[in-house]
């Protein structure tokens, strides 16, 4: 309108810049900052957004300096409170022994000391090729040499040579006369020795009774009528239906003779003997049983047994008794509940009511 060819708007000028708008006249003024279009945030949103943002952190930042407050005063008071307990005197902790770790360290020490000395004893028993030469490495050798000659007579000498011989392993036996050392063997033939062995003056002497299962006579010899009427006897034991009849007014055993040189073998089997329960044999023979089922053995040797499962070791007094031509036996005592040269039973033994 201002560009018409009228000489009407020659003399106007813009109401915007008062500026002629002929063309070619003057440019265009350039569009200031301050009306330039602009696409960032308003201030306005920006202020309304940094005040939350610095309540929240604020917020925050309390809770975490008031929580280690009270961390910190909790510390400091129960420090108070212990040190208060305590007389102010603060003991190291210190773990002491038991008493079973004690005894274990001991038997350690013994067997480690012992060990050199018991293998040659043993060794030198097995070489000697007569019982008086074997005699000078048993304990007590003057009783036990009339003992080994008796029973030699009736029973093989038997020959192993120490080199075959292999330490399966060892274990102390608390005796009521001391420390002994059980020990278990096998050869390279396959058989299986136990030893035991007392210290005696000084050196390591092999248990003999127990060694050979010394018995006054052949048990199967004696089963079939043979030598006297009564003897004591070195043997296997097995409770028969023990299940069966553990309320039974009596226990149900059989006795076996044990095989030298082999721990499942049995030979020589006797009659069932029915022990009243009420009895001191009786007593005895359940305890031993109870012991073995709990996986213990007596006195306190913590080495496994070698016999066949079920079985327990035992020393008995037995008589033969001839009636009607017939034959029938008496378990007269239960000596012991062991092999060992010692008449102590190895087991303890709970008395009747009202004793």
């Amino acid at each position: 309108m201002f560009q018409s060819t009228t000489g009407e708007a020659s003399d106007r000028l813009c109401t915007a810049c008062g500026r002629d708008p002929a063309l070619g006249i003057e440019p265009p003024p350039r569009r200031s900052a301050a009306t330039a279009p602009s696409h960032t945030a308003t201030p306005e949103r920006s202020r309304d957004r940094s005040p939350a943002r610095k309540r929240r952190s604020s917020y925050f930042l309390a809770k975490l300096v008031v929580g280690w407050l009270l961390f910190l005063t909790a510390i400091v008071f129960g420090t108070r409170l212990y040190f208060k307990d305590t007389g102010g005197k603060v003991e190291p902790t210190v773990a002491l022994p038991t008493l079973s770790d004690e005894t274990a360290a001991q038997d350690t020490t013994l067997l480690d000391r012992a060990r050199p000395f018991y293998s040659q004893t043993l060794a030198g028993f097995l070489s000697a090729g007569t019982p008086e030469s074997r005699n000078q490495f048993v304990i007590d050798p003057i009783t036990t040499a009339a003992k080994m000659a008796r029973f030699y007579r009736m029973n093989p000498l038997v020959v192993i040579e120490p080199q075959t011989l292999t330490l399966d392993g060892n274990g102390v036996v608390q005796l009521p006369t001391g420390p002994a050392i059980e020990t278990q063997w096998h050869t390279t033939g396959d058989q299986v020795l136990d030893a035991v062995f007392i210290e005696e003056e000084g050196e390591w002497h092999l248990d003999w009774d127990h060694f050979a299962r010394r018995s006054d006579y052949p048990w199967p010899l004696f089963l079939a009528g043979g030598g006297e009427d009564h003897g004591e006897f070195r043997l296997l034991a097995r409770e028969r239906l023990a299940t069966e009849r553990k309320d039974a007014e009596s226990i149900s055993i059989v006795l076996y003779k044990p095989q030298f040189g082999s721990a499942s073998e049995t030979g020589g089997k006797s009659p069932e003997f029915l022990i009243p329960r009420n009895t001191a044999n009786g007593r005895l023979l359940d305890a031993a049983f109870k012991l073995d089922r709990s996986g213990q053995r007596p006195f306190g040797l913590k080495l496994k047994t070698t016999d066949p499962e079920g079985f327990i070791r035992v020393r008995v007094k037995v008589r033969r008794v001839l009636e009607n031509q017939e034959r029938r036996f008496v378990l007269d005592e239960v000596v012991a509940c062991h092999w060992y040269s010692n008449d102590a039973k190895g087991v303890e033994i709970t008395e009747p009511p009202g004793k």
